[in-house]
């Protein structure tokens, strides 16, 4: 149940999408005495909410999304997990105070990078009427620390590497492209695109099953938030499966920014990256040498 004094200020929204990160915060939130309202994305989100006051809509269904926040009191959102698909023009359910908008939004679907998307999507539930906030702002312990995090430490080749994909990653966020990069012996051989981190792995991997990627020089994997990025959604997060793939691809190590980077089953992570002597690290772009010197 909330508490008196979030009643007053009104509920909590999750839209949730696909993965962890949704169940992460709504834990988070009623730890912290909220009563969240869990806003499922219909084909997206995978998880069982039973237990938790919710509903099912579209992924482009603005107006039921406005009639959930009034009915519910909702004066917060959170915006967390994946969303692979994004919704056909036809599939927009504008609200009367965003059909004006209609047309520029069915542009920024098609046609924007993710961060325009979601920058768009921000601004449309602020317009309502809402605040959105972060997911970090609600279960601040996901965020990467700055260093290694676990037993296994990156070496002289590895800070390299980091540094190469650091780059690389970087740029590829300016475009509103991906925040993720590999490098292996400095060189860059993968970027992350639509498909994700865990199929941009995947593809490392093959590339070093088929001879396209030394089998003598490891590479790291660097996550970095986009520069122009609204970190109030989508911050680059890892979990198990990238410590899997991580491992599967030969790859030495994970890189990820600190305080704009989620590490969710962090214990979990950890304890799988020591075993398979892999290391997870968290860097600082203020910092020489990102802070790993």
């Amino acid at each position: 149940m909330a508490l008196a004094g979030d009643m007053a200020k009104g509920r909590l929204a999750i839209i949730a999408g696909s993965g962890l990160l949704p169940s992460y915060v709504a834990t988070a939130a009623r730890q912290a005495g909220e009563d969240p309202f869990i806003i499922a994305l219909k084909d997206e989100a995978d998880r069982s909410w039973d237990g938790f006051d919710h509903a099912v809509i579209g992924v482009g269904d603005f107006a039921a999304l406005s009639r959930i926040f009034a009915s519910n009191g909702v004066d917060r959102v959170v915006m967390s997990g994946g969303v692979r698909r994004r919704p056909e023009w036809r599939e927009v359910r504008p609200t009367l105070k965003t059909i004006v908008k209609l047309p520029s939004t069915v542009r920024t679907l098609l046609a924007g990078g993710d961060d325009a998307v979601l920058r768009m999507v921000i601004t449309l539930i602020e317009g309502n009427g809402r605040r959105v906030v972060g997911a970090h702002e609600i279960a601040p312990h996901l965020l990467a620390t700055v260093g290694p995090l676990g037993a296994v430490r990156p070496g002289p080749d590895d800070r390299r590497d980091i540094a190469r994909a650091a780059e690389a990653a970087d740029a590829l966020g300016r475009l509103d492209v991906g925040q993720g990069a590999v490098s292996v012996g400095g060189r860059i051989v993968a970027l992350e695109g639509v498909e994700g981190t865990d199929s941009m792995l995947d593809r490392v991997a093959d590339l070093r099953s088929a001879g396209r990627i030394s089998a003598r020089r490891r590479g790291v994997l660097v996550k970095l938030c986009k520069p122009q990025q609204d970190i109030r959604a989508d911050l680059p997060s890892i979990g198990i499966s990238t410590i899997e793939n991580l491992k599967r691809a030969g790859l030495a190590g994970v890189a990820v920014e600190a305080g704009r980077s989620l590490i969710l089953e962090r214990d979990a992570v950890i304890k799988a990256a020591d075993e398979a002597g892999i290391f997870v690290c968290g860097l600082d772009r203020g910092l020489p040498s990102w802070g790993l010197a």
